[in-house]
């Protein structure tokens, strides 16, 4: 399993300056701030040579167009959200060719400066507003840690939106972690499934238990 890591920018003394992410081979690491296109191609690449050498090219063609078509929409829906990185699966799991319905996407937030020289907001302070606030409806949430730092646990199933290009409904997943030695930097890792078609049917459970035990693999990384 590759280890992936990024940069954060903005810190003060001994703050986190990225994180390492334990991920499966099948999965693929999109940089959006930098390298993306190279990275996009060689995603690109690989899956146009798991395409039979006997394929007619009438067929091939339109079908790489698809799929490159997809996959760089894909990305830049994440850049418009100014993230830091993607994750996807693009090769298949196991014995049956598939490949899940899914995505990693990882951001940041920052806080509005403290003003004035009252009391600064504690990372506890903002996790119970996260907790009680901006949540969606029937959203599971929980605190906790990762690698030591605060954290809260929104899962929720989002309804489908056409208008905005979402024809089906998905299992959301966010971790919302407080950057060690930045109290007003959270970094957040937002997974999403469709499941086989139901964000609620087994497949989509396992899919959350699989994220789950991948932000356990989670680690700080300091200069």
């Amino acid at each position: 399993m590759p280890a992936e890591q990024r940069e954060a920018a903005g810190h003060e003394s001994a703050p986190a300056t990225g994180y390492r992410l334990l991920l499966p081979s099948q999965w693929a690491h999109i940089p959006l701030r930098q390298g993306t296109e190279e990275a996009v191609e060689q995603v690109l690449q690989q899956a146009y040579a798991r395409l039979p050498a006997g394929a007619p090219a009438d067929k091939v063609g339109p079908y790489k167009q698809e799929l490159a078509r997809r996959f760089r929409e894909s990305v830049a829906t994440a850049r418009e959200r100014n993230a830091l990185d993607l994750y996807l699966p693009v090769r298949p799991v196991g014995d049956e060719e598939f490949i899940p319905g899914a995505s990693i996407l990882v951001t940041e937030t920052v806080l509005p400066a403290q003003k004035g020289d009252g009391p600064r907001t504690s990372p506890s302070e903002v996790a119970v507003q996260l907790l009680t606030e901006d949540s969606p409806a029937h959203a599971d949430l929980s605190s906790g840690e990762v690698d030591g730092a605060l954290a809260v646990r929104r899962e929720h199933v989002a309804a489908a939106t056409p208008d905005r290009g979402t024809v089906v409904a998905s299992r959301r997943v966010e971790y919302i972690v407080s950057v060690p030695g930045d109290p007003n930097r959270w970094f957040v890792a937002a997974f999403s499934t469709i499941g086989g078609g139901d964000p609620r049917d087994e497949l989509a459970e396992a899919l959350v238990e699989w994220f789950d035990a991948v932000m356990a693999t989670f680690r700080w990384r300091y200069r």
